[in-house]
C-alpha cells in the first residue's frame, strides 16, 4: 500500500514548510516494541536516582538549541517567538525540578500495620503512549514525558500533525541527552493508526491532551482495554474581578492572560466575569491594555499576538464572535480577520454578553475576550461554575478571607488569586468536569503512571525500610 503524505503550512504566511510521510501500523508497532524492550531490559530496572541523572543533560540539550527549537515552534504553529523561547526554557527547567525531586517524591511510604514492615512502593507500568496537541509543541510533551520517564516508564509520542517537526525535535533532544534507545520516541501517523496503538498489548497507559470529543474517544478506547489514562481536555477559564480588587492591575494581567499563545491555550482566561461596582474601571483599563498588544509577524520579538494555528481555527473563532454580536453583545474592538495572508484575527473585546452565548458556553480558542457584568460576587461565582469545563480560574480580591472562601467554591482544578493561571512543575495541573481526568506535574503527576504497590512483611525480625522511605 502506498505511503500517505501530508504537508505542513506556516500559519503566518500560508507557505508550505515540509512534507511528511505517515507511518503504517507496522512501523508504529515497531516503535512500541522497541519501547517495551527498553523498559524490560534496562530502563525499568534502574533506580529513580539513576533515571533522574539523565535529566540535567536533557535540560542542557534543550537550552543549547533553544533558539532553533523556538523558531521551529513559531514556524509550525505561529506562536510569538518570545513565548516559544519561554516554552523551551520552561521544559528545561522542568527537567531540573524532577532531577532534584523525583527520588523524594517517589520514595516508599511506610505504614503502621500488624506486619513487621508495611510500605507502599511506586513502580513503573511499562510503555505509555502520549497523544499531544499543537498549541504547546514542546511543553505539552515534556510536562508529561519527564515525570512518566523518570518514574521508570518508556514512551512513544504521537504528536499533532500540525507540528511534526517539533515531534522529531523533541525526540532528538532525548537522544542528545544520552537517553537509551527506545526510552522516548515519536511516530508521525494518522488518527486511525494512533487509535490502534492504544489497543496494542505493548501499551500500558495513555496520556492525551486535546479536545473533549477526542478525549472521550481515547478514554473509551483505553478503558475498553483496561489501561490507565490521563486526559487534559478543554477549558473555559473564568477570570473573576470583584469590587474590592485592584481593577487596573487585574486588567493589565487579564489582557496578557487572554492572549497567551494568541488565545490558543487551555488555561488562558476565556470568560471575564466582573462585578458591577468595578466593571467600568476594569473595562476601560482592559481596552487600553488590549489596544497596546501588537498583532503581527510571530518571528518579531515585539509581537504579542500571532496568527491562529490553522485557517479552520480562524473560521470557528469568527463564527463565535458573529453569533455573540447577533445575540446582542457589543463589539468594543476587533472582530475581524487581519489581512488576506495568514490566519490572523484582531484582538477582540465583547461586552454586554449573555450567559447562553457560545463565547460563554464553548471554549474560545483565539484572541477574543467576552466580558460579563455580574451584579455581585454571588452571581460571579454562579456564572463561573455554570460551565461544562473546570480547568483553571483566576479570582481578584484584596481580602484574604474572601479569597480562601471563594477559592473553595470555584469548580476548577486550579485557582489563582490575583494572578493569571499558569502551569508549574512543582504544583499539580489538571481539571474536573469535561476538562479532564488525572493530573500532570508535581508529585501527583509523577504518580499517575505507576503501580502503587502494597508490600507487607511478616516473620522477619529487623527488616528495615528503604532509606528514602517516608512515614
Amino acid at each position: 500500500m502506498p505511503r500517505a503524505y501530508f504537508e505542513t503550512v506556516n500559519p503566518a504566511t500560508g507557505a508550505k514548510i515540509a512534507k511528511y510521510g505517515l507511518a503504517s501500523i507496522d512501523e508504529a508497532t515497531k516503535k512500541l516494541r522497541r519501547a517495551k524492550t527498553a523498559y524490560e531490559k534496562l530502563w525499568g530496572k534502574l533506580s529513580v536516582r539513576e533515571r533522574a541523572g539523565y535529566l540535567p543533560k536533557l535540560a542542557t540539550s534543550l537550552r543549547s538549541r533553544k533558539r532553533e527549537y523556538a523558531e521551529l515552534i513559531t514556524t509550525e504553529m505561529g506562536k510569538p517567538i518570545s513565548q516559544s523561547l519561554a516554552e523551551v526554557e520552561k521544559s528545561a527547567w522542568t527537567a531540573e525540578v524532577y532531577a532534584e525531586n523525583a527520588a523524594r517524591w517517589l520514595g516508599e511510604e511506610v505504614a503502621s500495620t500488624d506486619a513487621k514492615l508495611s510500605y507502599v512502593a511506586f513502580e513503573p507500568l511499562g510503555v505509555v503512549l502520549s497523544v499531544m496537541p499543537w498549541n504547546f509543541p514542546f511543553w505539552q510533551v515534556f510536562r508529561f514525558a519527564i515525570p512518566a520517564i523518570v518514574a521508570g516508564n518508556t514512551s512513544v509520542l504521537r504528536h499533532s500533525n500540525v507540528c511534526p517537526g517539533s515531534s522529531l525535535a523533541v525526540e532528538r533532544a532525548f537522544e542528545e541527552a544520552g537517553f537509551p534507545e527506545g526510552v522516548f520516541s515519536s511516530v508521525i501517523t494518522s488518527h486511525e493508526i494512533a487509535a490502534k496503538m492504544i489497543g496494542s498489548s505493548y501499551v500500558q497507559g495513555v496520556s492525551f491532551t486535546g479536545s473533549v470529543e477526542a478525549g472521550r474517544s481515547i478514554g473509551e478506547m483505553a478503558a475498553k482495554n483496561l489501561k490507565k489514562f490521563v486526559l487534559e481536555l478543554g477549558g473555559s477559564d473564568p477570570y473573576i474581578v470583584l469590587d474590592d480588587a485592584d481593577a487596573e492591575k487585574a486588567a493589565t494581567v487579564g489582557a496578557s492572560a487572554r492572549l497567551i499563545c494568541s488565545g490558543q491555550s487551555c488555561i488562558t482566561a476565556k470568560r471575564f466575569i466582573v462585578t458591577k461596582g468595578v466593571a467600568k474601571r476594569f473595562f476601560d483599563a482592559f481596552i487600553k491594555e488590549f489596544e497596546k498588544k501588537k498583532l503581527g509577524d510571530p518571528m518579531d520579538p515585539k509581537t504579542d499576538v500571532g496568527p491562529l494555528a490553522t485557517s479552520g481555527q480562524l473560521k470557528a473563532l469568527d463564527l463565535q464572535v458573529r453569533e455573540a454580536v447577533r445575540g446582542g453583545a457589543r463589539l468594543s474592538m476587533g472582530g475581524r480577520r487581519k489581512g488576506d495572508r495568514g490566519a490572523f484575527y484582531e484582538p477582540t473585546v465583547l461586552d454586554r454578553v449573555k450567559r447562553g452565548m457560545k463565547v460563554m458556553r464553548e471554549e474560545v480558542f483565539g484572541p477574543v475576550a467576552p466580558i460579563y457584568v455580574a451584579k455581585d460576587e454571588e452571581e460571579a461565582i454562579e456564572v463561573s461554575n455554570d460551565s461544562e469545563f473546570g480547568l483553571g480560574s483566576s479570582l481578584w480580591t484584596s481580602s484574604g478571607d474572601k479569597a480562601r472562601n471563594l477559592a473553595s467554591r470555584i469548580e476548577s482544578g486550579m485557582v489563582f488569586i490575583n494572578d493569571l493561571v499558569k502551569s508549574d512543575p512543582r504544583m499539580p495541573f489538571g481539571g474536573i468536569k469535561n476538562s479532564g481526568i488525572g493530573r500532570e506535574l508535581s508529585k501527583y503527576g509523577l504518580k499517575e503512571f505507576v503501580n502503587v504497590k502494597s508490600v507487607n512483611i511478616f516473620g522477619i525480625e529487623g527488616v528495615a525500610a528503604s532509606p528514602s522511605a517516608v512515614e
